[in-house]
Formats: structure tokens, sequence, C-alpha cells
């Protein structure tokens, strides 16, 4: 059993012991700039070997990965692939929470484009109707006033009205579509 004057010393040495495992799982390398970095994700790819200082023990051990694509699919042919990895590819764990959230997120950017969608076509409508509205007014034959910046009024002329005219049709065009065909 332990004494009651153990339990302080065992509660100092406890953190202390910690922290020494913390820092062997550090990476420690020289950067491009040539400063001393330490980390405790690996160095980025293209480090030189001669500039990583120190690795976690982990990693030690392990010798250094070849690419996935120099490793050959099967020792055998005609065998089993390696278990873990199927097409030279390791096989991925599949969080369900985070494939959630990702079709919720998707979910709502596709309700989000189909509002825009329709709040496109809404405004398309209006700006079909004020042009076919203003393509009758014209087409009447009625004189129409306009009014200047300065506020003086003045009757659109003959030359103005073939303008506007223009202007209407192009608009109709962009924002009606296609004139639907009369049914054979």
């Amino acid at each position: 059993m332990k004494t009651p004057a153990a339990l302080p010393r065992l509660l100092l040495v406890l953190p202390l012991a910690c922290l020494t495992v913390a820092a062997h799982a550090q990476w420690q390398w020289i950067d491009g700039t040539g400063r001393k970095v330490f980390s405790d994700t690996a160095p980025p790819p293209g480090t030189p070997e001669k500039n990583i200082l120190s690795r976690p023990a982990a990693t030690r051990a392990a010798p250094p990965a070849a690419p996935v694509a120099a490793q050959p699919a099967a020792a055998v042919p005609g065998s089993a692939p390696v278990s873990g990895v199927q097409g030279g590819a390791p096989k991925e764990a599949v969080d369900p929470k985070l494939e959630a959230r990702k079709r919720e997120a998707e979910a709502a950017e596709a309700a989000k484009k189909k509002a825009e969608e329709e709040r496109m076509a809404r405004q398309r409508a209006e700006n079909c109707e004020r042009a076919r509205s203003a393509k009758a007014t014209l087409d009447s034959g009625v004189r129409i006033a306009t009014t200047s910046p300065s506020g003086e009024r003045s009757i659109m002329d003959d030359a103005a009205r073939a303008t506007e005219q223009r202007r209407v049709a192009d608009a109709i065009r962009t924002e009606c579509g296609p004139a639907p065909r009369p049914a054979q």
C-alpha cells in the first residue's frame, strides 16, 4: 500500500511523464529557409532526409514507404491482393457521421441552387411580361412622352420609337426565350 507521502510525488511525476511521451511524438526538421520546425505532423514532401532531425519513435522502425504505383499489385500472378489493399490503394474507413454531414451539405447546396434557379425564372418571366407590354404600347401607335434627366417632357419621335422597338425586341428574345411554334 502506498504511503500518503508518496502521493504528492506521484502527482508531480505523472504529468512530467506525459510531457516526455508527447515530446517524443514530435517531428523536427529544418525547412527551406533554414529554420528549425517542430510539429506533430510529418514534414512536407520534398524535404531532404538530411534535414529531418528527429521523428516519432513509431516511424523510425518503418522503412520509407514506396509510392503506390511502384508496388506490385500481387507477388504471384492470379493471387489475391494484400489484405486491406485493393487495387494498390488502401481501403479508407468511412465515418457515418461525416458522410451524413456531407449528404446534408450537398442537399442544402442543391436546395439553394434550385431556389436561385426558381428566383431567376420568376425574374425572367416578369421581365418578359414588361417587355411584351412595352412592345404592345409601342406597336399601338399612341404618342409616348418621355422625361429627360433635366425633367423636361418630350414626345417620342419616329427614330426614337424605332430604336425603342429594337431594344424591346432584343429584351423579348433574351428574357422570353424562343417563340412557341404554331401547331401543325
